[in-house]
């Protein structure tokens, strides 16, 4: 037996007497199924079906023999198969053995080193009243309101309704019938806020914008587009008092002393979380450290294939169109994500050991409530939502990830916690 990392390789025969059984079971199999001129169904004698069909039944005999030859080697062996296995080097004749050899991967042994009290950096959040009253005032821009003025020249600050036509260099033509815009706002193109000013409802007026090549529209980036726009009317944007009514208005709130107390409580719950995750990521990583071991490739393939998958899949959410990756060096790309992919991998195998050692399991109830969180995400019905995910095999995935919350859990809150280190001042100079 050959091994080297994860790898192994077995060399496995199979005694004659089992060849020449399967063989002839083969056969018998055949003769019922084929069709030879000259000979009634199932009559056709055994030596011109072998002759006949020897590609057929080498294949047949081969799929029978060479899987459950390998299971009980690998049994004997105590190996955990991970992937397919390569079959190669096969010898298969008449009144001979079957010999053949398996490639494959296995997953890897190791020891658990020390897990409980791994030092990381992690400091309670603090909320500051500005904080506070930095939050309140984006609740109460959210919920602002735009009123229609009696028609005048358009001026900075004004919220302009607009209808938009491309005339030309556009990628395609453009229409948008009614678009708001907020003249000499931040996030507007200069050459409208020019073409606006003094623009009354009403009036029409072509305008020619130049977009950036990084601008966000790729039908739009790097291109200069004429438009025929016409203002349609203007609006004033009216923010709401800020009192006990507006704390009413958002929810189960009896004044603004509630609805502070809540504000705070957000905050801080989100960075809590997003202190641990950051806490949970140091442990991964000085677990990861400390323990050496290979990994199998067939992992690392699979985690390397997630990470893309993943982050198509934000891409595409966002607007970009995959097509525009067809030249992409897709196997460049896996190859500088491997050791990212390993170290993951390597991480996540070390989760499942501290989980095993610690008796971290899954309940049903756990499983339940987030199969129904993602049913009223999707707004459907529990049971039909069930159903998908156990169809997808996406239940496993479930079970998986709240396992290693879970582990991630334990090992945070056996971790020696050392407060986060300010930043340094910049030196005067």
């Amino acid at each position: 037996m050959l091994i080297e990392g994860c790898k192994h390789e077995l060399e496995i025969t199979v005694p004659v007497e089992d060849l020449d059984r399967e063989t002839e079971r083969v056969i018998a199999k055949l003769q019922a199924r084929v069709r030879i001129p000259g000979f009634r169904p199932g009559k056709a004698p055994a030596g011109i079906v072998r002759t006949r069909f020897a590609g057929e039944l080498r294949q047949e005999v081969l799929e029978s023999l060479v899987p459950k030859a390998l299971d009980k080697r690998l049994e004997e062996e105590h190996l955990s198969l991970v992937g397919t296995p390569n079959i190669v080097d096969v010898h298969f004749e008449k009144g001979e053995p079957l010999t053949f050899k398996a490639q494959f991967e296995v997953a890897p042994e190791f020891d658990l080193g020390e897990y409980r009290g791994i030092t990381v950096h992690y400091s309670e959040p603090q909320v500051s009243d500005e904080d506070v009253e930095k939050r309140l005032q984006q609740i109460r821009e959210g919920r602002a309101e735009y009123v229609n003025i009696d028609p005048r020249p358009a001026e900075d600050g004004d919220y302009a309704v607009i209808s938009l036509d491309s005339i030309a260099g556009a990628a395609e033509h453009m229409h948008n019938d009614e678009m708001m815009v907020n003249v000499a706002g931040p996030d507007t193109m200069p050459a409208f806020t020019e073409a606006l000013r003094g623009m009354t409802p009403g009036e029409e007026k072509e305008v020619e914008v130049e977009y950036p090549a990084d601008y966000g529209q790729e039908k739009l980036a790097g291109r200069k587009v004429t438009f025929r726009m016409e203002l349609k009317v203007i609006r004033r944007r009216e923010l709401p008092e800020i009192g006990d009514e507006f704390a009413k208005d958002l929810g189960d709130y009896q004044n603004m002393d509630e609805l502070h107390a809540a504000i705070r409580k957000a905050i801080y719950s989100e960075r809590e979380h997003a202190a641990q995750q950051a806490a949970k990521n140091q442990i991964i990583e000085k677990l990861v450290d400390a323990h050496t071991f290979p990994v199998p490739e067939a992992y690392v393939d699979r985690q390397i294939e997630v990470q893309l998958e993943s982050q198509l899949r934000e891409l595409a959410g966002a607007g970009v169109d995959p097509k525009q990756f067809k030249n992409l060096d897709w196997a460049k790309l896996r190859e500088s994500r491997k050791d990212k992919a390993a170290a993951e991998v390597r991480g996540s195998l070390l989760l499942g050991k501290v989980a095993e050692r610690e008796s971290i399991e899954v309940t049903q109830d756990e499983v339940d409530r987030e199969v129904q969180r993602i049913a009223r995400q999707e707004r459907e019905p529990v049971a039909a939502t069930r159903k998908r995910l156990e169809e997808k095999g996406i239940i496993r995935r479930i079970v998986s990830g709240i396992r290693t919350e879970k582990t991630l859990n334990f090992l945070f809150e056996h971790a020696r916690k050392e407060a986060t280190p300010e930043p340094a001042e910049p030196v005067a100079e």
